[in-house]
């Protein structure tokens, strides 16, 4: 039938005006300079890494272990990882360099999925507005790295989990260190 999509659009248009009327909460205008976005908690825009710190006011350790799980599962390849060394040139579980560039990333999370110690999260700042090109749009350690409390703070049930799931592998790695420690013969002399 001729003019179904505009006569679909009309109905659908006449519904949320005559439910706005009904119900005043469900299609307001965001006053969004004035007022903050009021984003979701599945929001996602660029990735951060997750410190985890004892108390909001103390610098805490990053969770990142530098495996460079989400390095290589990245589609447009824009994070960059080197693990850093210490003085007799070992590897350490760490990274010494953590970069992505955001003006590659294109905010799909697989870094989130990937990551195996949860140190990777997906943030809701989407003001990103930069003056300078090359150097303000390529974030580097510290530029990425924001408190725990402020992963809860914007998705409190998933940061809730990941904690939870943390805990978890800790006591089991403990417990599995305790029952090998246990099984180890003692130096007889």
């Amino acid at each position: 039938m001729l003019g179904a999509g505009i006569i679909k659009g009309l109905r659908i248009t006449a519904r949320n005006l005559i439910g706005s009327y009904h119900d005043p909460n469900r299609l307001t205008t965001q006053q969004y300079p004035e007022e903050p976005a009021r984003l979701p908690a599945n929001y996602r825009n660029f990735p951060f890494l997750v410190l985890d710190a004892p108390s909001p006011d103390e610098e805490g350790t990053l969770r990142c272990i530098a495996c460079k799980m989400c390095e290589r599962e990245c589609p447009p390849q824009c994070i960059r990882i080197e693990a850093a060394r210490d003085e007799n040139g070992k590897l350490q579980r760490r990274p010494k360099i953590f970069e992505i560039d955001i003006s590659i990333c294109m905010g799909c999370g697989i870094c989130v999925e990937v990551c195996p110690e949860y140190s990777i999260e997906m943030d809701h700042h989407f003001e990103v507005v930069e003056t300078e090109r090359h150097q303000s749009l390529l974030l580097n350690l510290q530029r990425l790295s924001k408190p725990n409390a402020y992963f809860h703070q914007i998705n409190p049930n998933k940061a809730t989990a990941s904690d939870k799931a943390i805990a978890e592998k800790k006591q089991k790695a403990a417990e599995r260190f305790a029952t090998t420690k246990a099984h180890t013969p003692k130096d007889s002399k």
